[in-house]
């Protein structure tokens, strides 16, 4: 095996693996797996100080997901998909301890099965961060494009939901039903 050269203190060497042709199978496979580990380490390493506009802690939870526009893209999906399909209680699982505070799961579920245009897909249509555990999301659903926040709190993304929205809730579900049949909406 050759020796490994630092460069400065930015680089990472890589080691050159030279495989003794009287080696077993077993030692050949030992000695790849080995280079390999190396091989991801470094590549984890860099990874980590590449300089990304992402902060360190984003790159992933011990135990939730990952604090990335990935993460929040792809949890954000989840609660577009439940609320669609009518898993409006799932929805209300999905919502930031704000959300939830402002109103009961029985009242969303009762409010959005009288009002909510589920059955029509929601699709994410955009993202971006917006600071460290927040990203701004658009999604479409027939036609018409809205934002939403999605925070990450206790290792995991949830849905914001927007101040009229929360506003909305506070009413209750018979209230908020009675101002959305009167404004149209229901």
């Amino acid at each position: 095996m050759s020796a490994i050269r630092h460069r400065g203190p930015a680089r990472y060497a890589t080691p050159a693996v030279v495989i003794n042709s009287v080696m077993t199978h077993s030692q050949q496979l030992r000695r790849r797996l080995g280079a390999a580990a190396l091989l991801v380490a470094a590549l984890v390493t860099s990874s980590a100080c590449s300089g990304d506009d992402q902060p360190a802690a984003a790159a992933a939870t011990p135990s939730g997901e990952p604090q990335t526009l990935d993460g929040a893209k792809a949890a954000a999906q989840t609660v577009f998909d439940r609320f669609s399909g009518g898993d409006f209680g799932g929805a209300w699982e999905l919502y930031t301890a704000a959300g939830k505070a402002a109103i009961t799961r029985a009242d969303y579920i009762k409010l959005n099965e009288t009002c909510a245009r589920h059955g029509l897909p929601i699709k994410l249509t955009s993202a971006r961060m917006d600071g460290p555990g927040k990203a701004v999301v658009i999604a479409k659903q027939k036609g018409a494009a809205q934002s939403y926040t999605m925070r990450y709190e206790h290792n995991a993304w949830k849905l914001s939901p927007a101040k009229q929205g929360l506003a909305l809730y506070a009413k209750g579900a018979d209230k908020a039903i009675a101002l959305q049949k009167k404004a149209g909406t229901c």
